[in-house]
């Protein structure tokens, strides 16, 4: 009896993974006719648990400020800290300011610098992903944690892989970025487990300034379209 409830149990979960497809097909539909719509934007990423005041989230504002005020628009997850500090810039300058929001138990909640028509809710987190790297023309990570990390290598590995086409990601905060740099080239490098023209994939910077520059400078010899 015991074995039979098992297997009935376990039937159930195959079932609802099925109807589960359509609730996916739906985030996904939902989520490219929107953000196809919106037009060249920079993705900013970084820690939900950085605060107004600190100097990280203040450089996130002015860097989001001068990317909208550059012809961009802002994409971040649409939550507080650094996701905040991006849509607030982008609001500021009178730009583009989107969000991709998802529901999390702790730290997750829609901030109010998001443009009223370009917030986006999604329950999967795979969902998201897609359109992050589909219709973002460049990555800005400033310090953050496991997500920013997740987010950062998943980049890396696509245009790595030539699964998208490439376009600039950008580590800010030399202080915060340079120990996983030395740990990528010193050990990962070191090893064979990447090649060395990888490590061009990154860029390293400190400023705004710099940020724009590197964004501007692709673009002098790419297409500004999506990247799949």
């Amino acid at each position: 009896m015991r074995k039979e409830q098992h297997h009935k149990g376990w039937n159930e979960i195959k079932t609802n993974d099925s109807w589960a497809i359509f609730k996916i097909m739906g985030e996904f539909v939902n989520g490219f006719e929107k953000m196809g719509t919106i037009g060249p934007c920079v993705s900013i990423f970084g820690s939900a648990r950085t605060r107004e005041g600190d100097t990280y989230y203040e450089l996130a504002v002015s860097i989001a400020k001068k990317i909208a005020e550059a012809g961009y628009g802002v994409i971040t997850g649409g939550g507080p800290g650094i996701m905040e500090a991006g849509n607030k810039g982008a609001n500021l300058a009178g730009g583009t300011s989107v969000g991709l929001n998802i529901d999390l138990p702790f730290e997750q909640h829609d901030n109010p610098y998001i443009d009223s028509d370009k917030s986006l809710d999604f329950d999967y987190f795979f969902v998201r992903k897609v359109m992050f790297v589909k219709y973002s023309q460049g990555f800005v990570v400033m310090p953050g944690g496991f997500g920013t990390l997740d987010e950062l290598f998943e980049a890396i590995t696509l245009i790595q892989t030539n699964k998208i086409e490439k376009f600039p990601i950008i580590l800010v905060g030399s202080q915060f970025w340079n120990g996983l740099i030395d740990w990528i080239k010193n050990t990962m490098l070191a090893n064979k487990n990447i090649s060395p023209h990888d490590l061009d994939l990154i860029k390293v910077v400190d400023t705004e300034d710099e940020v724009v520059e590197i964004i501007d400078g692709f673009y002098k010899g790419h297409t500004l379209s999506p990247n799949f």
